[in-house]
């Protein structure tokens, strides 16, 4: 490899994009700043987005030198290959991401589920005990409903049958809390 004035210095020579990679390569740029805005295909992926373009040229940059060590300019094949494999790796990004989302409701639930377990100290909860106790995010009557289903459904909490007296008094709706043996 050529060396500069210092032998540990590398000055490799310059790689240029041609007019047809380069404007290849600006569609491209423009299509992955569109997709990562709000509400976009790729909003959930924008740091890796944003990158995207960049990753194209150097994968189009390589390409290039490996068809042809001494190639002086990046061809517009050579780019759409680059452009290609970018996209493919924006895609398994987004893949990505969303297996690993879990929705809303499924937050909801876990969050009552951590704060019955770590900080309601009683065997029983009412609906009103969250409601104004609880979580901020669940304590509105509607919020609610669906993580106690969820919650319920999975076992982590057993309803009470309509009337069973909770800390002294008959109760219309009343849950039992489900602690795993290893927790307090």
């Amino acid at each position: 490899m050529p060396t500069g004035t210092h032998p540990q210095e590398l000055t490799p020579a310059r790689l240029l994009l041609g007019s047809a990679a380069r404007e290849l390569l600006w569609r491209f740029h423009m299509a992955v700043e569109q997709a990562q805005a709000a509400g976009g295909e790729l909003e959930q992926v924008r740091a890796y987005a944003s990158k995207a373009t960049e990753q194209a040229a150097r994968i189009a940059g390589v390409l290039t030198l490996w068809g042809d060590l001494d190639a002086s300019e990046v061809t517009a094949q050579a780019m759409g290959w680059g452009v290609a494999l970018a996209q493919f790796h924006l895609t398994e990004a987004k893949r990505l991401a969303e297996a690993g989302a879990i929705s809303a409701d499924t937050n909801r639930a876990e969050t009552l589920r951590k704060w019955l377990l770590e900080s309601w100290q009683h065997p029983e909860v009412l609906p009103r005990d969250i409601l104004r106790f609880g979580p901020n995010s669940l304590r509105e009557a509607k919020a609610l409903r669906d993580p106690l289903a969820m919650l319920v459904n999975h076992g982590w909490l057993a309803r009470l049958p309509e009337g069973t007296e909770v800390r002294g008094a008959s109760r219309k709706e009343a849950y039992r809390i489900v602690r795993p043996p290893h927790a307090v």
